[in-house]
């Protein structure tokens, strides 16, 4: 298996992603409830609703992409949906790292980092 650790990465990306917006989804009024708290004072403060769809949609893209980059690179050898598997979990990534930063809530920005660092190295193995 030549792309064992591309794929061992996209999963890690796939099941936090799809974990993430599964969650998202099964309680949504909790976690509007919870963010419209972690944001209040910032610039989000009155669009968590509309912001936690954004992100939903970007963690399920990116969850989809990367099991079918998986998919992809087992029956075709083929690294083009896993590379955008992977660049669109990055960018996922620095949207949620982004919201940290402005709730001023490091100790989470820095946890997002940790997910960032295999995303980058998943980008650069498909490049």
């Amino acid at each position: 298996m030549t792309h064992a650790a591309s794929i061992l990465i996209l999963l890690l990306l796939a099941v936090t992603f799809l974990q993430s917006g599964y969650d998202k989804i099964k309680d949504w009024k909790g976690n509007v409830s919870w963010l419209k708290e972690h944001f209040a004072g910032t610039i989000f403060a009155n669009q968590v609703p509309m912001s936690l769809f954004i992100i939903l949609v970007l963690e399920i893209l990116s969850g989809v992409l990367c099991i079918s980059g998986i998919i992809n690179l087992v029956t075709k050898d083929s690294t083009v949906m896993a590379l955008y598997g992977a660049n669109l979990s990055c960018l996922t990534l620095i949207f949620l790292l982004f919201g940290q930063r402005i709730a001023k809530d490091y100790d989470g920005a820095r946890t997002i980092v940790i997910y960032f660092v295999p995303a980058v190295l998943a980008v650069y193995m498909l490049s």
